[in-house]
């Protein structure tokens, strides 16, 4: 199911030049602990010393969150859908998720600093209905995701701060997320291996994304952008759509 929808959000976004605008309108101490704190939240002191995950895991609970204090790496995928958790400080040792990683229907978790050591997601990366989420800032170390990175359905969502470092994804799906009002926390995104898919983002204005998009280094997937906040860019951006 999970992985059917990162099918069907990288098959939206194979349009072949499909664009409408008509309708517009924390840190890792040598010692192998961390003490990052950053959120408030009581994770001093984990021991990053677990090695790796072998094989799939799923949060539905905050002592599964538990379970993985420790581990720096999952092999395959992760899926966070855990709508009485709050806290996910004790991920702070997790640097990478070797298959798809799953952000999905997190009632109360109002940010992500307990990812903010996560680097690099093997396969897709999808957050997705998550309604107390306001912004990405735990992800400031995340550089790479391999495939489809989907950003889907976060009502309070109103910046993409944080993945700062990410440089690389495989396609980009940023939709539905009505509070959404700038994409300054993909200011480093240069390579886009696929598609890229903006709609549905009623506060984005249009030029948050014509900006993206001169920033890229070219991509051969298809570009679909509707239905954003239509506004008038200063200059015109080249590739404004």
């Amino acid at each position: 199911m999970r992985y059917l929808l990162l099918i069907v959000l990288a098959t939206v976004l194979v349009c072949g030049g499909c664009t409408d605008d008509s309708g517009r309108g924390g840190s890792s101490d040598s010692d192998s602990d961390s003490d990052s704190d950053s959120d408030g939240d009581s994770d001093s002191d984990v021991d990053c010393s677990q090695g790796e995950y072998s094989g799939d895991f799923e949060i539905n609970s905050q002592s599964d969150i538990a379970t993985l204090a420790g581990y720096t790496s999952i092999s395959g995928d992760l899926t966070i859908n855990c709508p009485s958790c709050t806290d996910l400080s004790e991920l702070i040792c997790l640097t990478s998720v070797g298959g798809e990683l799953w952000l999905e229907s997190n009632s109360t978790i109002t940010n992500l600093n307990g990812l903010s050591a996560l680097t690099s997601v093997g396969e897709g990366f999808a957050i997705v209905e998550n309604p107390a989420l306001t912004n990405l800032e735990g992800l400031g170390a995340l550089t790479s995701v391999g495939e489809t990175f989907a950003i889907v359905e976060n009502p309070a969502l109103t910046n993409l701060g944080g993945p700062s470092a990410l440089t690389s994804v495989g396609h980009l799906g940023i939709r539905w997320n009505l509070a959404l009002t700038n994409l300054d926390g993909l200011n480093a995104l240069t390579s886009l291996g696929g598609n890229l898919n903006i709609d549905g983002n009623a506060s984005l204005p249009n030029c948050e994304v014509c900006d993206l998009m001169d920033q890229l280094n070219g991509f051969s997937g298809g570009i679909s952008v509707f239905n954003n906040l239509d506004d008038t860019c200063t200059p015109v951006p080249t590739s404004c759509p």
